[in-house]
């Protein structure tokens, strides 16, 4: 296995989209979603522990969440569980990682991925990521993935590529230009264009590459990183981490670097993802009952009741009647009914749930 590759986990994100399952101190990467027996980001680690060495595998995440880290990942040695004294985005994220790295490797080749996505075909995916990494390795290129889009989600960034610029042998095209979450009527034309993929916020990059970028594009953040040259990866690390993390500007490296960058690519592919971020992706991608339900419960009745995502307690006895494409979801202190083409206002509903009644129910 090649020595010089390397991946960085990101599992610092609070899942809010998926509430109430997903919680302020347990978040959805660390929770068994699908229901198979492990967590989403012990799918991720397995996944990538198959492309680059188990131990040039990093996870970098809030400081609150090192110890779920370990219990679920073990066998990782310190320096792996990269800590986040708080969230400033993905943009510190990466430089963070990036300067870790370059410590123990300035040549290294790098991929870079959420820990909470779902990538049903992982023998593609594979392929995807083996052929994406020596393209960067090979070329001056920040590289990214784009998924061919399945329907106008508004829930995703897209990415325009250009059909004229393709590298021989590969389904990787240079980028015209990134667009944020865009209302249905604009996601319909991208997608009836064909020239559009979904962003699927994964990124490979030589390490000397996304250094410049960061040069270039966000030189206070690169700076503020480039301080502790000489301290990563020792006992000082840490107090010189929180020390510039309070004045670190937040902002993610979409924004920060891909959507500046002339040097920006991207990967067309289809392994059957989603970035499981809303209850309906998870709709989409589990199985389904007769009555187009996906059913997490033993103990639950349905009558008169389609197209629901039904997730409750085990042993719990639930009717449903008459419902018809609603989120219902029983746990712990908090119960949601929700319609599914309302689920982008959960986070709303966050908001008010946590002003009302308190960090308890969050």
């Amino acid at each position: 296995m090649n020595h010089d590759l390397f991946c960085v986990i990101m599992a610092g994100g609070v899942g809010a989209r998926f509430w109430p399952m997903s919680r302020s101190h347990k978040p959805k990467q660390f929770i068994d979603i699908l229901d198979d027996g492990s967590s989403l980001i012990q799918k991720t680690f397995n996944r990538f522990a198959q492309i680059c060495p188990r131990e040039n595998i990093y996870i970098i995440t809030n400081a609150i969440y090192a110890e779920q880290v370990r219990a679920q990942i073990p066998g990782l040695n310190d320096d792996q569980v990269v800590l986040e004294p708080a969230r400033r985005n993905t943009a510190p994220c990466i430089a963070y990682a990036n300067f870790k790295i370059k410590a123990r490797n300035p040549n290294a080749v790098v991929v870079v991925a959420p820990s909470d996505h779902v990538i049903l075909k992982e023998e593609v995916f594979r392929e995807v990521i083996t052929t994406g990494l020596q393209f960067v390795k090979d070329n001056p290129k920040l590289l990214t993935i784009g998924i061919r889009p399945s329907s106008p989600n508004t829930g995703y960034g897209y990415i325009q590529y250009n059909e004229d610029r393709q590298y021989e042998g590969t389904s990787i095209y240079d980028v015209k230009i990134f667009t944020e979450k865009p209302e249905l009527e604009v996601a319909r034309q991208f997608v009836e264009s064909g020239e559009f993929l979904w962003n699927a916020g994964i990124f490979m990059w030589s390490l000397p590459e996304i250094e410049k970028a960061f040069m270039t594009h966000l030189p206070e953040v690169y700076e503020l990183f480039k301080r502790g040259e000489g301290i990563y990866n020792t006992p000082a690390e840490d107090e010189f981490i929180k020390s510039i993390y309070l004045v670190c500007k937040n902002i993610s490296v979409d924004y920060g670097i891909m959507e500046k960058a002339k040097n920006v690519c991207v990967y067309a592919a289809d392994f059957g993802w989603s970035d499981l971020g809303t209850w309906g992706s998870l709709y989409e991608v589990s199985q389904k009952d007769e009555q187009q339900n996906v059913v997490a419960g033993n103990k639950v009745k349905t009558y008169n009741t389609t197209g629901c995502i039904i997730n409750v307690p085990k042993n719990k006895a639930v009717v449903l009647q008459g419902m018809e494409d609603y989120i219902v979801v029983d746990n712990d202190n908090v119960l949601l009914i929700c319609k599914k083409n309302s689920e982008q206002q959960i986070r709303q509903y966050v908001n008010d749930v946590e002003l009302d009644f308190g960090e308890k129910y969050i």
